[in-house]
């Protein structure tokens, strides 16, 4: 029997600008627009939907605009969506997570409420953030974004543990130091802070930041946008190798199919905010069906 999704996402709808009755209506794939003419907002996505199970990697895949990292920041809670439902199932995925994470230091104790059958969206501030600094990890496409560019490498894994209720400085050390390692960053830098780091680097404290608290979900946003190839390269395969470890949730954005096809099991394809095509991954890159998804791929063989 197939286990329960960790994360289910309904209807997911966010404009940008005033809006009116007319919005969804006159913008979409088939209107080749995301913008109202009647009112001019801009509708970064529409009636969105998906589901992520344990242990898999869901892409989301589209060009510039499609609305793909909008989604991204909605369900991280760094903005509000103007529709839908987020839901977290939680029953009996965190001891397989501790499990999985013995050689990187001491497990998380902390004593959140599980929320299950609520609408994450519906909770209150304080509820969300503990929803995001005890079960979910993100890693920005401008690691600016996720990280204190003047604060240590160190300092930065250690803030996200200190807001998941970490309270042993030698334990909080310890782990930042381990997941360090584990991302390639050498002990010696432990210290020295991103902005002396290149952006290979910088993304990989990020990951480490971003796995620091176990969550039981991992947002990636165009992780290896504006690497070098060679970069792109190892930062995919720490991703895949930690996947696999971990046996971590993820869900992927890119714009890049190289970059889904390496990495996820089930896939999305997004045009001017709404979906157009999912399904397996090999399937939807080997057999596309929508005109969009046909061109993306001709366009990247």
């Amino acid at each position: 029997m197939r286990p329960s999704p960790i994360l289910t996402v309904k209807g997911l709808t966010k404009t940008f600008g005033r809006g009116c009755p007319q919005c969804l209506t006159v913008t979409g794939p088939e209107r080749e627009t995301n913008v109202c003419c009647n009112c001019g907002s801009i509708v970064a996505c529409a009636g969105v939907s998906v589901e992520v199970y344990p242990g898999e990697i869901v892409g989301i895949v589209g060009e510039s605009g499609s609305g793909k990292s909008t989604i991204v920041r909605i369900l991280h809670f760094d903005m509000e969506p103007d529709a839908g439902e987020m839901y977290f199932n939680l029953r009996g995925t965190t001891p397989k997570a501790n499990e999985k994470e013995k050689d990187i230091g001491p497990a998380t104790t902390n004593q959140m409420p599980l929320m299950e059958g609520k609408n994450l969206f519906g909770l209150s501030s304080y509820q969300k953030r503990q929803i995001r600094n005890g079960y979910m990890g993100i890693v920005y496409q401008h690691p600016h974004l996720g990280l204190r560019m003047d604060v240590s490498s160190g300092g930065n894994v250690a803030e996200k543990l200190v807001m998941a209720n970490w309270r042993s400085i030698a334990q909080i050390r310890q782990r930042a130091s381990s997941l360090l390692k584990k991302m390639e960053v050498p002990s010696e830098r432990m210290d020295e802070p991103p902005k002396n780091f290149s952006g290979g680097m910088q993304q990989r404290v990020q990951i480490a930041k971003a796995l620091s608290n176990q969550p039981l979900i991992l947002l990636l946003d165009e992780v290896t946008s504006g690497l070098d190839v060679s970069v792109q390269a190892r930062v995919l395969d720490l991703i895949r190798n930690l996947q696999q470890e971990l046996h971590l949730a993820m869900l992927v954005i890119s714009h890049d199919l190289g970059v889904i096809r390496l990495l996820s099991q089930r896939t999305m394809v997004m045009k001017f905010g709404r979906v157009v095509e999912a399904g397996l991954t090999d399937q939807v890159l080997e057999d596309p069906q929508h005109p969009y998804t046909q061109m993306l791929v001709s366009s990247q063989l």
